[in-house]
């Protein structure tokens, strides 16, 4: 997630996150802070309290930034969780944003599993058929014992958020945590994880590393319920080279760990890279190559 900092188009309720990838499209805030919110290890709203945006209002937005920026053709639905909106409001977006932008392709949200269930798969399909194609989803661990202690819910229920947006036609980009069990979990962590991609693989699948900003920390390591040793780059390296050696998804799904928090920025399509981005992750343990130094990281 990537703090939006450059000049707005609208007024924006600030604090304003979005996906990477998000970052050369128009951003529209359909709702406020995160509707989930209980995550240990997020900060990102948890000073913002969680609401839904008036579709009045959320239209005049809309307005407003087609007279700036009438050519926009991707759009970003903010907040936290956008997705998890009513259907019929969703779909009263979409029918907006493509009415004001005529070369509009794509819109996106972040969604939670939880967002994903709640929906029906002929519910998501018909949101896919408004062009809100893609959903950003914190996945973070496939195991149980660690989803309990982040307060995200359950492996059972991360596969079946990404079995039922994969039954709408719906696609997802997923995100895991490297250095999320520490140095004492981190196999548990990474083995289950790779696991749950194998049987429900989203179109993407990115990997950040554990950062915990201040604000957090003190609640991440109380829940954590014992004693938590973070993983130095090593063992994040570690992670994140058994990580890839274990996943055989059965078809294509895009791998990046090119996120400002994550230590060795990787790219390719697995497993059809799997050997080359093996590759590059062994030349850095064995000391051939650096990994990003540790200024140039963030959230």
């Amino acid at each position: 997630m990537v703090r939006r900092t450059e000049k707005p188009v609208l007024d924006y309720d600030f604090p304003l996150w979005r996906p990477p990838s998000e970052g050369p499209n128009l951003i529209i805030q359909a709702t406020l802070g995160c509707g989930f919110n209980h995550c240990s290890f997020c900060s990102m709203y948890k000073g913002k309290a969680y609401s839904e945006r008036p579709l009045d209002a959320v239209s005049a937005d809309i307005d407003a930034a087609a007279r700036q920026w009438p050519g926009a053709t991707r759009v970003f639905l903010a907040d936290g969780d956008a997705y998890g909106l009513p259907t019929e409001a969703l779909a009263a977006i979409c029918d907006r944003l493509a009415a004001a932008f005529p070369g509009l392709q794509r819109v996106s949200a972040y969604a939670t599993p939880f967002n994903l269930l709640k929906k029906s798969a002929e519910e998501i399909a018909l949101l896919k058929a408004r062009r809100l194609g893609l959903v950003y989803v914190g996945i973070e661990t496939g195991w149980d014992p660690l989803l309990k202690r982040i307060a995200k819910g359950s492996a059972k229920q991360m596969e079946a958020g990404l079995a039922r947006a994969a039954e709408g036609g719906l696609k997802i980009s997923a995100t895991v945590i490297n250095g999320l069990g520490g140095r004492k979990y981190w196999r548990e962590h990474v083995d289950a994880t790779a696991d749950l991609i194998n049987r429900v693989p989203p179109a993407y699948l990115s990997t950040l590393q554990l950062t915990l900003e201040d604000s957090v920390a003190e609640g991440f390591h109380q829940r954590f319920g014992e004693p938590f040793e973070r993983q130095g780059d090593d063992g994040v390296l570690d992670e994140l080279h058994r990580l890839i050696a274990r996943l055989e998804p059965p078809r294509p799904v895009i791998f990046r760990s090119n996120h400002a928090s994550n230590a060795l920025a990787l790219a390719g399509t697995l497993p059809k890279d799997k050997g080359r981005l093996l590759a590059q992750v062994e030349a850095v343990q064995a000391g051939a190559a650096g990994v990003r130094p540790a200024w140039l990281r963030g959230l």
